[in-house]
Parts: C-alpha cells; sequence; structure tokens
C-alpha cells in the first residue's frame, strides 16, 4: 500500500523581497577594503633594512648603521667587506692607523676573567675582511662626543693595491 500525501492544503512561502542596501553598512566596507588594498600595496613598495641604503655592493655592512641616531658614546665601528678587500677608516677627519690582526701587540690567549688591551688603531682583520675600531683611552679618538660623526671607509682590492681605492662615507648621532 502506498501513502499518498495531499500537498495542496500546505500553505505556501510568501516570495522573497529582496533586502535593501545598507547605506552605512556599504559605505564601511568601502573604507575597509579601500584601507586593506593600501596596507598591501605598503607592504610591497616599502624598503626596509639594507634595501633603503645605497651602499656599494662591496661593503657588505657597517655598524653603527648609516644615520643611526642614538649611538654610545664608546660604540664600536666595524665595516664589513667582500672578501678579497683591505681597507682603512676615516672618523670625523683622523685618518686612523691600521693594525693587521694577529700583527698587534694584543694577546687574542686571555685567561678569563682579564683585561684585553685594545690596539689603539684601526684593526683589520684580513681572514674576514672586516675593519673595525673602538675607542679607547689614548687612542686618537678615545670616545664620540653628542653629536653627529662622519665616517668614511676607504677599500681597494688587495690585489690592485691602494692606488685603486674607492671609498664610502656615513654618519651617525651620539646621544
Amino acid at each position: 500500500m502506498v501513502a499518498v500525501i495531499d500537498t495542496t492544503d500546505a500553505p505556501t512561502s510568501p516570495a522573497k523581497q529582496p533586502r535593501k542596501l545598507d547605506r552605512g553598512l556599504l559605505i564601511a566596507s568601502f573604507v575597509i577594503a579601500c584601507g586593506l588594498v593600501l596596507v598591501i600595496f605598503a607592504l610591497f613598495v616599502a624598503e626596509t633594512g639594507d634595501d633603503g641604503v645605497d651602499r656599494p655592493d662591496e661593503i657588505e655592512s657597517v655598524q653603527p648603521v648609516e644615520n643611526a641616531v642614538q649611538v654610545l658614546r664608546q660604540e664600536r665601528v666595524v665595516v664589513n667587506l667582500e672578501a678579497g678587500l683591505e681597507a682603512r677608516l676615516v672618523i670625523d677627519g683622523v685618518e686612523l692607523p691600521t693594525v693587521l690582526l694577529g700583527q698587534s701587540n694584543v694577546d687574542p690567549t686571555v685567561e678569563p676573567g682579564q683585561q684585553v688591551d685594545l690596539p689603539l688603531a684601526a684593526v683589520f682583520d684580513p681572514g674576514n675582511a672586516v675593519i673595525s675600531y673602538q675607542p679607547v683611552e689614548g687612542a686618537p679618538i678615545e670616545s664620540f662626543s653628542a653629536g653627529i660623526h662622519d665616517v668614511t671607509v676607504i677599500y681597494w682590492n688587495i690585489e690592485d693595491g691602494p692606488n685603486r681605492a674607492r671609498s664610502y662615507a656615513w654618519s651617525f648621532n651620539v646621544v
């Protein structure tokens, strides 16, 4: 036996009316969408870190970074170069004497707790192509005074010699 269901008496749903657009909701959605597009655009065009610095390819990094604004008085100046380069430093117009690592009177093997005597010159590490200078008492620059300081690194290819040197300059601000 088959059951038959009579659907003629079932109530029918009224035709759905299209919903009216809420003008405030439409404007808010548009503003949020524009903001999201601007944020995504900014992420794609932003230059951060080393990308925003016009530094020669031969110089991998500098410390303190270009235009640093809160550098301490005893901050170490470091320039990391590509392999195969040599360099010397000029800070605030003072050309610093350069000592090759391993050829100074600084003993790299000190006992724990002993004070290390830093050389009174810039130190160049040819194995890592890094030149650095730490202001110390008795050195040409004992500490950095408050204000802006200019650094120039003069660098050259070891095979070409210093006659074909190039330079790069930047500045930082000591607080």
